[in-house]
């Protein structure tokens, strides 16, 4: 049994899954390549293929075993032979759909726990889409699409807890997502914002260090220095302001130490830049 936390690894959605596969290649080797066993996790989506899709990506990467777990009520999170699977599994993926669906079934089950304990002691976790959402422990629930904060515009709640540095919003620069993110941030400067873009993960390591994978951008964005926000004066639907935010855009290579609050530009990016 491993002594350090394992990865946690949100992905913005749509990540490929045609050709290289470089998300889901990595996190199948971070979990063991071919001696890996990972379980599958649908139930965020309403769609009975989706999680038989993704046994059969991870079966073609040449994992040892892939496992999907049939959880559609909260019932079945009390299941013995799922809570069996946890247990011996190197690796859980969570697939993408409604992160409220995700949350209301899974969230405080036994299924829940046990992820939650598997991780601390080395268990790799992972979602795309809904499932990045609900990693953390406070989720964005829903919210509105726009670039300018505004009273309103997002709703959190409890999400599974394997992290609470962080808040995930997904799909990000497709769906212009800047604005709820950052009023989610002022609804608690606490955390740090992770903006995924499609088809890009965020693997944060057990030293807490984020290194971003795939073919899009991590917008960060770290509170440690706001100074003001008008947060607790805005109306319904006015814009809210916030100072001394600190934003950084971070592409494949590219990493962030959610202790130290440094980021860089990866090793190949550096050495382009001169």
């Amino acid at each position: 049994m491993s002594e350090s936390r394992g990865y946690i690894v949100p992905i913005g959605g749509a990540e490929e899954k045609l050709k290289d596969r470089v998300i889901l290649r990595r996190f199948a080797k971070v979990c063991g390549g071919r001696v890996a066993e990972i379980a599958v996790i649908p139930t965020a989506s309403r769609l009975p293929e989706t999680g038989r899709d993704y046994v059969r990506l991870f079966r073609d990467l040449k994992v040892r075993s892939v496992k999907l777990l049939d959880i559609r009520r909260r019932s079945d999170c009390e299941r013995e032979e799922n809570l069996r699977i946890i247990e011996r599994a190197d690796g859980v993926f969570m697939t993408g759909g409604d992160q409220m669906r995700l949350a209301t079934t899974v969230g405080g089950t036994p299924v829940a726990e046990a992820i939650k304990r598997r991780n601390r002691e080395g268990l790799h976790v992972a979602g795309t889409s809904a499932g990045a959402a609900f990693i953390s422990t406070h989720m964005i629930a829903f919210g509105e699409d726009g670039p300018t904060p505004r009273f309103g515009m997002v709703t959190l709640s409890p999400g599974l807890g394997l992290t609470g540095r962080v808040v995930v919003d997904q799909h990000f620069r497709q769906r212009n997502r800047l604005g709820r993110l950052l009023a989610a941030i002022s609804y608690n400067p606490a955390m740090i914002g992770l903006g995924i873009d499609e088809d890009t993960a965020a693997f944060i390591a057990p030293d807490e260090t984020v290194t971003v994978c795939g073919s899009g951008g991590i917008t960060i964005v770290d509170p440690a220095d706001v100074d003001y926000s008008s947060m607790d004066i805005a109306n319904r639907k006015e814009p809210v302001s916030v100072i001394g935010l600190k934003l950084h855009v971070l592409i494949s290579g590219g990493t962030f130490n959610l202790v130290t609050r440094q980021a860089t530009p990866g090793v190949a990016q550096a050495l382009a830049g001169g």
